[in-house]
């Protein structure tokens, strides 16, 4: 049990540097769909993060912040979306092949279950890069035939004065 809290630790902080990757790259993807899936995956990432959390709280730990990064658009649109989104399906399958054998080994069924639920979740991301990479625009899926294709942009800001 003494070796719990610091791996839910270390978890969570990879995690959470994760999830602000994903924060900086939506800003940097303007087509409609894949940034759509972005906001999908961000969100499911901030409640991963809180299972992870309220497990550390318990066990008496603190969770430490950290500062989303920067991610620059290299090249043109299409170019700089399309290496953002290599670069996170490569996280992600990084991530999980980093953490599957550690929780394999937890003595914790609880939070080994939690931990390779969240697990799933990624490899469910990075499907949703490779679709993206692979030019797919039905990632959260399809829509009705009166809507017809999207070839929206979105704003990288929420906020505009």
């Amino acid at each position: 049990m003494t070796d719990l809290l610091p791996l839910l630790q270390e978890f969570h902080r990879e995690k959470l540097a994760m999830m602000l990757r994903h924060v900086a790259g939506a800003r940097l993807i303007g087509q409609y769909d894949a940034n759509n899936t972005y906001q999908y995956i961000i969100n499911r990432e901030e409640a991963q993060l809180t299972w992870v959390a309220t497990a550390i709280g318990e066990l008496g730990g603190e969770v430490p912040d950290a500062e989303e990064p920067v991610r620059a658009a290299n090249g043109k649109a299409d170019a700089a979306a399309r290496a953002i989104l290599e670069e996170d399906g490569t996280d992600a399958a990084r991530f999980v092949d980093h953490w599957r054998p550690r929780i394999a080994a937890m003595n914790n069924a609880r939070h080994a279950k939690m931990l390779r639920v969240i697990l799933g979740e990624t490899l469910e991301q990075k499907r949703f890069f490779d679709q993206a990479l692979a030019g797919r625009q039905d990632l959260l899926g399809r829509r009705g035939e009166q809507l017809g294709p999207s070839h929206g942009e979105v704003l990288s800001s929420r906020w505009i004065e």
